[in-house]
């Protein structure tokens, strides 16, 4: 099964084919770069899903009309910022910020927070859009809390912040293997890799 990726980001491709090859899945993720990138989206929704569901349908017409897109809308939702960055969390620090920016921000915002109002997690939303409207979702979530300074050299995005329940360790530090075994993005693909099965094999 092909799935078209609505994102131009190379990190979210291949982590979302390595758990599809992890999980023994004949399926492919190919990036919207294939399709000469992403087009345009306002992410102003206001919510996981809505922005993703922008993604899909902005990709659509660039596709065969029996063809799956795959989107994507992940943030981190820290308890002191109520809830912030959340939705935003890709712009956090403005439109012209990126992800060290981001990064940066976040950390001085919660430079005085005590450790017991460190409290944050990771949403993913996987939307999937397909023939005659079909747009199942499929949403994942991992609980942590926040370092008072970034931590590793792996991972991407607020990964250096961010230690998940169970772990001493930051994303950035533990490695793919670990992160995509516990991550927001792998607890929703694995309720669309059993829909992906259940369209291949039901």
């Amino acid at each position: 099964m092909k799935l078209y990726l609505a994102s131009g980001n190379p990190h979210k491709a291949a982590e979302l084919q390595a758990l599809a090859v992890r999980d023994g899945l004949l399926a492919q993720i190919v990036s919207a770069n294939t399709l000469g990138g992403m087009p345009p989206v306002v992410e102003d929704a206001g919510t996981f899903v809505g922005n993703a569901r922008k993604k899909a349908r902005a990709l659509q017409p660039r596709l065969p009309a029996d063809a799956w897109v795959l989107a994507d809308d992940s943030g981190l939702c820290v308890d002191a910022l109520a809830g912030a960055p959340g939705v935003d969390s890709a712009y956090f620090a403005g439109p012209e910020g990126d992800a060290a920016a981001n990064l940066a921000k976040l950390v001085g915002l919660m430079r005085d927070v005590p450790a017991a109002g460190r409290r944050a997690r990771f949403v993913c939303v996987l939307l999937v859009a397909g023939p005659e409207g079909a747009e199942p979702v499929f949403e994942g979530r991992c609980e942590g809390w926040l370092l008072c300074e970034p931590r590793g050299g792996t991972g991407f995005g607020y990964d250096p912040l961010f230690v998940p329940d169970g772990q001493t360790r930051s994303f950035a530090e533990l490695g793919d293997a670990v992160k995509n075994g516990i991550s927001h993005r792998a607890r929703a693909w694995a309720q669309l890799a059993e829909w992906i099965r259940g369209k291949i094999f039901g």
